[in-house]
C-alpha cells in the first residue's frame, strides 16, 4: 500500500525519518476528538516490540499521545499492553498476512489497569485493522469492559 497526501507524508516522516518537528502538528489532529468527555478509564497506545523500539528509538504513538494537549495524560498507560514478539513491518503485507503477522503478538502486562475498564486504544494509522483488532482482543481477554480505537489516519483502499 502506498500512502499519499500531506498527513500520510507527515506521519511517514515523523515515524521513519525522526522528524520530531512534526510531533505538535500531528498531535493537533487528535485534538479534534472530544477528549473532554472522558468516558474512558484508560488510554493505551499500541506498543512496539522492544527490538523495534530500540531500532527506532521511540514509539511514535506514545510521543503523539503525550503531545496532545487535550488528551488526559493521567489516563495514559503505555505499559499496560506489550508486544511480546517481534512482527514484520506490515506495509507490504496483504490483509490475510497482516492478521497472521500480529496473531498472538500482544499481552496485557498490567491486568489491574485493564480489568473492568473502558479502554481507548490509540494508534497512528488504521490500514486493515489487524493490529488494533488483535490488541482489542487481547485487552478484552484480560477483562477490559470495552475497547474503542482512535487513530490519526486511515488508509482508504484504492
Amino acid at each position: 500500500m502506498v500512502y499519499q497526501g500531506p498527513v500520510a507524508r507527515a506521519i511517514q516522516r515523523f515515524k521513519y525519518q525522526k522528524d520530531f518537528l512534526l510531533t505538535a502538528s500531528l498531535a493537533r489532529l487528535a485534538e479534534h476528538y472530544p477528549w473532554e468527555k472522558e468516558w474512558f478509564d484508560v488510554l493505551i497506545p499500541v506498543p512496539l516490540h522492544l527490538k523495534r523500539l530500540r531500532e527506532r528509538g521511540f514509539n511514535q504513538v506514545v510521543l503523539l499521545s503525550r503531545a496532545c494537549r487535550d488528551l488526559p495524560s493521567k489516563k495514559l498507560k503505555p505499559r499496560a499492553l506489550r508486544r511480546i514478539r517481534p512482527t514484520a513491518s506490515q506495509i507490504h503485507l496483504t490483509p490475510a498476512e497482516r492478521l497472521k503477522n500480529v496473531a498472538g503478538a500482544f499481552q496485557v502486562s498490567r491486568p489491574g489497569e485493564v480489568a473492568g475498564k473502558e479502554i481507548m486504544l490509540i494508534d497512528d494509522v488504521y490500514t486493515t485493522g489487524a493490529t488494533v483488532n488483535e490488541c482489542a482482543r487481547t485487552l478484552k481477554k484480560a477483562g477490559a469492559e470495552r475497547v474503542t480505537v482512535f487513530t490519526l489516519a486511515r488508509v482508504v483502499p484504492a
